[in-house]
């Protein structure tokens, strides 16, 4: 018995038909039966691998860019260092392993995460350690400067979406098939008021085209320029999708590292849709801050100085080691692995420098 797919049938039921970002708020999100308050999404056993499971490189990098980053700031002698999402602690756990380099920058950290899963949040510590404050939202970061990092955070956000009819925009929803009673998408009976809600990249899309928008994201990239406005710093943000707005549907759910009906067994699998970096770089911009990017997740890594580290780390390795650090290499960098599809984008207070990396 699946209870979560109960209870949002009798939501339909009582209210009528949702909206797609409802569906996903509960699916992943619901206290007790949501996805990454239920399952273990990381990992071989898990439903998918980012990119720090991938190889320890991955993170040491994002370290050492914050090393970086934090001199760039004139070496504050406190500040947050924080990851959104942050997943089983991998990242971060690399990320401090390598900054060692920098004892100044390491005793200047306060390590902040925005975690809402409580499981995931026992796990972080066992990885990270205790020395760490734990928040639910971005709001709840304390006013301090900031370097900031996000690692598929965003594609996991819910998206609404809108489909083109001959008589307008329409949105997708989420409903009761009355004849199998599973769940389905329809569409909104009237067209939407206010076309001006769809990005302009969009508009003039075929009829039965869709578009993606997620305001929980676009309120995080606010709430996050906000912060390094006021209070200085910079954020990276590396997820999958798009440099450039576009229509199309890209919502989908993965379970044990295959993909799925995104609308079966709510809570089970793991649902996500590609980031559009483009809105979320005008949001960045309107809010006054800049931004550095978006490339390609493998001509960042490249930029970082990847190729060396794995030439280093494989100099001492044995031969099975360093098979597994050339296929970690790969696979973060070739283009028909993560290196294309997979994207960086850096936010930082006007007066900081650009950020390395995204040197053209």
């Amino acid at each position: 018995m699946n209870e979560l797919l109960h209870h949002i049938q009798a939501i339909i039921r009582d209210q009528g038909a949702v909206s797609l970002a409802t569906y996903m708020g509960l699916a992943l999100g619901h206290p007790k039966h949501g996805y990454y308050q239920s399952q273990t999404p990381f990992g071989a056993v898990g439903d998918f691998i980012t990119a720090p499971e991938i190889s320890q490189m991955f993170g040491e990098l994002i370290g050492l860019w914050c090393v970086q980053r934090w001199r760039d700031m004139d070496s504050p002698p406190a500040f947050m260092l924080c990851e959104l999402g942050p997943g089983r602690g991998t990242l971060m756990a690399d990320a401090l392993r390598a900054a060692r380099l920098a004892p100044d920058f390491l005793n200047a950290a306060r390590v902040h995460l925005v975690e809402t899963s409580r499981a995931l949040r026992e796990c972080q510590k066992t990885v990270i350690g205790n020395a760490v404050t734990w928040h639910d939202t971005v709001a709840d970061l304390p006013p301090l400067p900031a370097l900031i990092i996000a690692n598929e955070f965003f594609d996991a956000l819910p998206v609404r979406q809108f489909q083109r009819t001959p008589d307008g925009w329409r949105e997708r929803m989420v409903t009761i098939n009355l004849g199998t009673e599973q769940l389905c998408f329809s569409l909104s009976p009237v067209p939407i008021r206010e076309d001006a809600i769809i990005p302009p990249a969009m508009r003039t899309a075929p009829v039965d085209a869709i578009a993606e928008l997620c305001p929980a994201g676009q309120g995080v990239i606010e709430s996050l320029a906000a912060h390094l406005l006021e209070h200085g710093g910079a954020a990276l943000i590396m997820d999958y999708g798009p440099a450039k707005s576009a229509a199309g549907d890209s919502f989908q759910a993965v379970r044990g590292h295959g993909y799925c009906d995104p609308l079966q067994n709510p809570g089970q699998a793991d649902l996500t849709a590609h980031v559009d970096f483009q809105s979320l770089a005008e949001v960045a911009h309107s809010a006054g801050c800049q931004t550095d990017g978006p490339i390609s997740q493998g001509q960042f890594l490249l930029q970082l100085g990847l190729a060396l580290l794995a030439q280093r780390l494989a100099q001492n390795a044995s031969p099975d080691e360093q098979d597994a650090i050339r296929s970690a290499f790969h696979r973060l960098t070739d283009t028909d692995q993560m290196g294309q599809l997979f994207k960086a984008m850096a936010l930082r207070h006007p007066a900081l420098a650009p950020s390395p990396g995204f040197e053209v």
